[in-house]
C-alpha cells in the first residue's frame, strides 16, 4: 500500500512545465457558427529560448527534449477536411515537431464504413545526473574499466535512451452488425541507461579457488558503473472481429508480441588497479592489490533482456438478458516463449546439451460478470475470474554456489478472484453500497518443487535463498460498505469503508545446500527472531476510509473535499521485517467562474505514507513520505482580442528516515548511530510559474507569448552527501546540481486555413 518513489512527483513537475510550453494551449478570441461548421486547418509556429546550462535544466528537460539547446523550435500542425461528395475525412495532427518529443498522426475515413490511419512518436529520456568517468566505449557491450587518477578529471558522460514508435491500423464495416479492426506498432529503443555491477571477495557465491580468503583473512570488493546498451525493437499486432447484435455483441481476435534485443550480453573488461572502500588504490599502505580472482569476476558476462515473443487468442463478449440484467465474459490464452541462443549472445558456460533457455509460459484467463436490477431500488454486480499461469520451462542445473549446483526456477502461478456487490436506494436520498471481494494465490511448486534426477541420488531443483521461509498458498477476503447521499441540490458526500485479511497455507522451510526443495512447518517450528519472511508471503490486515464532498456553493462556485486514510499491518512468526505501513490523504479543489470572461481555480492536497520495518540485524526504521502540491490558475479576456493567464505550482516532497536500534544490536553499532544520527531526510520542491497571452490579429492569425519559470530543488544523499559526488572503483563520479532554476520565453504565430 505504501510506496515511496520521490521521483514521481519530480517527474509531474517536469512533464507539466514542458508541455505547457510545447503545447500551448489556444483560446480564441472569437468564433462564428461558420468557423464551427466548416473544418480548419491550423499551423503553430514559434521559437522558446531557456536560460542556464544543461546541468540546470536536467530536472527540468529530462523528457521534454528542452535540456541540451538553449533555442528550441515550437511547431504544431493541425488539419482536417471533408470531402462532401463521399463523406470521406482527411486528417492531420502534428504535436512538438521541432522537439525530440514529437507526435504525427494522419488518418483518412468514412464514418461507419472504413478507416485507416498512421502514428509515429517519439520520446528521449535524458538521464538527470552528470557522470564522470574514464570509461572506455561507455554504452556498448564491451566497455573498458580503468581507474581514474583524480576523481573528475575524467569525461562527462551524458546517458539517455531515445524511443521511436510508428503504428499503422485500420477498421471496416461489414454491414451494420460485423467489423473487422487490425493494427500494427513498431518500436525501436536506442541508448544507454545506468547500470553495473559490484562483487566481494571471499564469497560462498563464486566457486573455489576463484574468490578465496586472501592473507590474514583480508577481503576485497569493489563496485563498476557499467552503462547497459540498449538497441532494442519491440513490434505489436493485433487483430480483431466484432459483431454487434441487439441483445448480444461478441469480439474474437489476436494479440502478438515480439521483442528482439541487438545486445546480448556486456562483457567489460578491468584494466590495472581499483580503489578500496576508502578511495585509496587498492595494495596502498601495505595492502593487496586487485586480485585476478575479484578481476575476472567482474569481466564475467552480464545477460542483458533475451529475444522473447507472447501470442494471444481472446474471445469477449456480452449479453444483454434482459433489459435491466446484462452478463459478460472473456476467455484468452496466451503462448509465451523465450529461446535466445546462448552462445550466440556472448554467453559461455551452459549445462552440457543446452543451447538455450527453453522458456515456456502458458496463461488462460477466463472471467464471467453479471449486473442486474432485480428490483427498482437494488442493483447487484458479480465477478469472477479466474488465471492460470504455467510456466513450464525446462530445468537445468545452472546455478552454483561453492562445489553445489542447483536448477533455474519455474514460477507457476494459478490466481483467482470474485466480487460481489449491491447498492439500495435507502430513504432521503441515501444509497447504501455493499461489498465482498476474495482472491486466491496458489504457487503449487513452493510446496512441490520440481528437480531433475542425476542418477546418483535424490533429485535436484531449485534453491531458495536468503529467506527463512516461503508460502505456497494465500487467500485475502475484503469487505467493504459505503453511503452516498443528495443534502439537498447543491451538496452531495459519500463515506466508504474496507477492511481485508489475507492469510495463507503453512511455511515452507527451504533446504540448506546442497539439499534443494522445502519442508512444511508450523508457526512454532519455524519461529526466528531476526527471521526473514517476504512481506508477500505474510498475514496481512488492511483497513481503509474515503470519504469524499462536492459543494455548489454558489452559481459559478463549486468546491470538491477529499480525505482518505489507511494502514496495512502484517504479521510472521518473526519480531523482524515489515510491520506496518500507513497512508493519509486530504484534498481540495475549488472552480470559480468571476465572470463570464474569467475563471479561477486553486487545489491544494496533503499526503503522507508511513513504512515500520526492522532489519535482521537490528536496526529499526520507520520511513515516512510527506507530500504538499498546490496550484493556482486565472486565465481570462482582457479584450475582444486579448486573453490572458496565469499558473502557479507548487510541491514539496520529503523523506523522513527516522532510525533505531533494537536491544539486541552492539555497543558499536550503537555508538556509531549516535555519532552519525542516521539517515538525513531527503527533500524535492518545485515551483513554477507561468505566465501566457494570446492576441488575436484577424479571424486567420493569433500570436501568443508564454513565460515559465521552474526552480526544482532536491537535496539527496542517495549520489552524493555535502557536494561529495557518490563514487565507483574506477573513480567514476556521479552528482547533481541540486539548486535548478529554468527560465523559458516562447513566442508563436497562429494561422488558421481552410
Amino acid at each position: 500500500m505504501t510506496s515511496f518513489d520521490r521521483n514521481s512527483s519530480r517527474r509531474n513537475a517536469v512533464l507539466l512545465a514542458a508541455l505547457a510550453l510545447a503545447l500551448p494551449e489556444l483560446v480564441h478570441a472569437e468564433d462564428d457558427a461558420t468557423d464551427a461548421a466548416q473544418p480548419a486547418g491550423e499551423v503553430r509556429v514559434g521559437a522558446a529560448l531557456a536560460s542556464g546550462d544543461p546541468r540546470s535544466r536536467a530536472l527540468f528537460g529530462q523528457y521534454n527534449g528542452l535540456r541540451d539547446d538553449d533555442f528550441n523550435l515550437l511547431l504544431d500542425i493541425d488539419y482536417a477536411k471533408r470531402d462532401d461528395a463521399t463523406g470521406t475525412w482527411t486528417r492531420f495532427t502534428g504535436r512538438n515537431l521541432g522537439l525530440d518529443s514529437r507526435e504525427l498522426r494522419a488518418q483518412w475515413d468514412r464514418q461507419g464504413d472504413w478507416k485507416v490511419f498512421g502514428e509515429y512518436w517519439s520520446l528521449t529520456r535524458a538521464y538527470p545526473r552528470t557522470i564522470n568517468t574514464s570509461l572506455q566505449n561507455p554504452g556498448s557491450t564491451t566497455p573498458t574499466v580503468s581507474l581514474l587518477a583524480t576523481r573528475g578529471t575524467g569525461t562527462n558522460l551524458d546517458l539517455q535512451t531515445e524511443r521511436k514508435r510508428a503504428t499503422v491500423g485500420g477498421e471496416k464495416w461489414f454491414g451494420p452488425h460485423l467489423m473487422l479492426e487490425a493494427s500494427y506498432t513498431a518500436e525501436n529503443k536506442d541508448g544507454s541507461r545506468m547500470f553495473g555491477r559490484g562483487f566481494t571477495c571471499p564469497s560462498g557465491a563464486a566457486p573455489a579457488p576463484t574468490c578465496t580468503t586472501m592473507a590474514s583473512g583480508v577481503n576485497q570488493w569493489a563496485l563498476l558503473m557499467l552503462p547497459e546498451p540498449i538497441n532494442s525493437t519491440t513490434q505489436q499486432f493485433d487483430a480483431k472481429l466484432t459483431w454487434i447484435g441487439e441483445r448480444f455483441s461478441v469480439t474474437t481476435g489476436y494479440y502478438g508480441s515480439f521483442y528482439d534485443n541487438e545486445n546480448g550480453a556486456l562483457v567489460p573488461t578491468v584494466t590495472g588497479n581499483l580503489n578500496n572502500p576508502l578511495g585509496n588504490p587498492m595494495g596502498v599502505g601495505g595492502g593487496v592489490p586487485l586480485t585476478a580472482g575479484l578481476r575476472n569476476i567482474l569481466q564475467l558476462p552480464m545477460a542483458l533482456p533475451p529475444d522473447n515473443q507472447a501470442h494471444q487468442y481472446f474471445l469477449s463478449g456480452n449479453y444483454n438478458i434482459t433489459p435491466s440484467t446484462r452478463a459478460t465474459f472473456k476467455y484468452a490464452y496466451t503462448h509465451a516463449t523465450q529461446k535466445d541462443d546462448f552462445l550466440a549472445s556472448g554467453l559461455t558456460g551452459a549445462p552440457a546439451g543446452i543451447t538455450n533457455y527453453g522458456g515456456v509460459v502458458d496463461t488462460t484467463l477466463a472471467q464471467a460478470g453479471l449486473t442486474a436490477r432485480p428490483l427498482p431500488k437494488l442493483s447487484v454486480l458479480a465477478s469472477f475470474r479466474y488465471e492460470d499461469r504455467e510456466d513450464k520451462s525446462p530445468l537445468a542445473l545452472y546455478n552454483i554456489e561453492g562445489a553445489n549446483r542447483f536448477t533455474n526456477g519455474t514460477y507457476s502461478l494459478k490466481k483467482t478472484a470474485g466480487k460481489l456487490e449491491g447498492t439500495y436506494q435507502l430513504p432521503q436520498g441515501v444509497r447504501a453500497t455493499v461489498g465482498f471481494d476474495y482472491e486466491a494465490l496458489d504457487r503449487g511448486q513452493y510446496s512441490s518443487p520440481e528437480c531433475i534426477d542425476l542418477g546418483d541420488g535424490p533429485c535436484v531443483g531449485d534453491s531458495v535463498a536468503g529467506i527463512t521461509a516461503l508460502r505456497a498458498k494465500t487467500d485475502e477476503t475484503t469487505w467493504r460498505a459505503g453511503l452516498r447521499r443528495a443534502m439537498g441540490e447543491n451538496v452531495s458526500g459519500s463515506i466508504t469503508y474496507s477492511h481485508a485479511d489475507r492469510d495463507g497455507s503453512p511455511w515452507l522451510k527451504p533446504a540448506a545446500l546442497p539439499a534443494t526443495g522445502v519442508t512444511e512447518v508450523s508457526d512454532a517450528a519455524i519461529y526466528n527472531r531476526t527471521g526473514i519472511f517476504p512481506s508477500i508471503f505474510m498475514n496481512r490486515k488492511r483497513d481503509k476510509v474515503r470519504a469524499q464532498a462536492d459543494w455548489s456553493a454558489a452559481e459559478g462556485l463549486s468546491v470538491q473535499f477529499t480525505a482518505e486514510g489507511g494502514t496495512d499491518e502484517y504479521s510472521a512468526p518473526t519480531e523482524k521485517g515489515l510491520s506496518k505501513t500507513g497512508m493519509r490523504l486530504y484534498g481540495i479543489d475549488v472552480g470559480y467562474a468571476l465572470s463570464e470572461a474569467w475563471m479561477l481555480n486553486a487545489y491544494y492536497s496533503y499526503s503522507e505514507q508511513t513504512l515500520d520495518v526492522a532489519h535482521s540485524t537490528g536496526y529499526i526504521a520507520k520511513l515516512k513520505d510527506r507530500n504538499s502540491t498546490a496550484g493556482f490558475t486565472l486565465k481570462g479576456q482582457v479584450s475582444k482580442a486579448l486573453q490572458v493567464g496565469a499558473d502557479l505550482y507548487y510541491v514539496n516532497d520529503r523523506n523522513i528516515y527516522d532510525q533505531s536500534l533494537d536491544s539486541a544490536a552492539s555497543a558499536a553499532n550503537v555508538a556509531f548511530l549516535a555519532q552519525s544520527g542516521g539517515l538525513p531526510d531527503v527533500t524535492f520542491r518545485d515551483v513554477r510559474l507561468k505566465l501566457f497571452a494570446t492576441y488575436a490579429v484577424n479571424k486567420s492569425n493569433d500570436v501568443r507569448f508564454d513565460l515559465i519559470h521552474d526552480h526544482q530543488r532536491l537535496n539527496e544523499w542517495t549520489w552524493g552527501s555535502d557536494a561529495s559526488p557518490f563514487a565507483f572503483s574506477d573513480n567514476t563520479t556521479v552528482s547533481l546540481q541540486p539548486n535548478q532554476r529554468v527560465t523559458l520565453v516562447g513566442v508563436s504565430w497562429v494561422y488558421r486555413f481552410r
